[in-house]
């Protein structure tokens, strides 16, 4: 059923930067727990989760976008993607190309930051909307503390360094195993005009790198954003433990780690009492709030983004 996503577009107002705009696995709209909504301006993605969506409903969604869109940018034309996701229980996403075009090289705004995004390869778009609000509280932290050193893991197309960088940072450390995502992390640096040299990217096995790590620090903001399973890379059950005991030697005295977990399967209580036994010295501050576009009938289910702070 997409009864209640259609009603959604039909009161959806745009946004002048990237953010989701239906958040139908927040268990708030009946029938449409599968369906998500995003904004890539100027393109629309919607993504099915666990079952596709028939032609028929597909055309009902083309129909009231194309309504809404003609309402709100006259004279524009519409494009919208349509990506289906994990259906028949496999994992490669098939993305179709619904309406329009898709901008090349594809450009969106956030925060006066822009990221460049690639809607049709694969279910990592370049951008994790949901963190928005972790963006935005690293921007802060480095703006008050100005010349901060900042490790980033896990860096993926490395827009933490970006926010970190634009706030005040004087140097981040990218790390991800995937030089692929590390190149985007480049062309996101260049993107925004930031100083090169600032940062710097490690195509490094975190688990293989902590010496290098360690002699680097110490760090002023620590950041950790796993995936929470990807084989032969992190697996949140197996490897969190190892990751939050290596915490506190990377941190400057006062220094801030920003720790992060997106699977509904774990809840927040998890990684608390996880960083308590490994990491006891470290004080916890805060959960970031989710932005409001992701709200969940469970805030256990959502992304968890925990604030700790070392002593000193």
């Amino acid at each position: 059923m997409t009864n209640n996503l259609l009603l959604a577009i039909q009161a959806l107002q745009l946004q002048p930067q990237a953010t989701r705009l239906f958040h139908g696995r927040g268990g708030r709209h009946p029938g449409c727990e599968h369906l998500t909504l995003d904004w890539y301006p100027p393109c629309f993605l919607l993504t099915s989760f666990e079952q596709a969506l028939g032609e028929a409903e597909l055309a009902a969604v083309h129909v009231a976008l194309a309504a809404r869109y003609a309402e709100l940018a006259p004279g524009q034309g519409l494009n919208w993607l349509y990506q289906g996701r994990e259906v028949g229980g496999e994992e490669r996403p098939t993305t179709r190309l619904m309406a329009g075009a898709v901008p090349e090289p594809h450009v969106v705004p956030e925060d006066g930051a822009q990221y460049l995004v690639h809607l049709l390869r694969g279910q990592n778009h370049g951008l994790f909307l949901d963190m928005a609000a972790g963006r935005q509280h690293v921007r802060a932290f480095c703006a008050a503390r100005p010349g901060a050193k900042v490790l980033n893991l896990f860096a993926y197309s490395c827009a933490f360094s970006v926010a970190a960088l634009q706030g005040g940072a004087a140097q981040v450390v990218n790390v991800d195993m995937s030089p692929g995502a590390l190149a985007l992390g480049r062309r996101n640096h260049e993107l925004n005009g930031l100083p090169k040299g600032a940062a710097s990217f490690l195509a490094h096995d975190l688990f293989k790198s902590w010496g290098k790590l360690t002699r680097g620090g110490p760090y002023e903001l620590v950041i950790a954003d796993p995936p929470s399973y990807q084989k032969g890379s992190f697996v949140a059950t197996k490897d969190y433990a190892r990751l939050a005991r290596r915490l506190p030697e990377l941190l400057a005295p006062g220094g801030e780690a920003l720790v992060c977990l997106n699977t509904p399967k774990l809840g927040p209580e998890w990684l608390q009492q996880l960083m308590a036994e490994q990491a006891p010295t470290l004080q916890f501050l805060q959960r970031l709030p989710n932005p409001p576009a992701f709200a969940d009938v469970d805030e256990t289910r959502s992304l968890k983004v925990l604030v700790y702070r070392a002593p000193g």
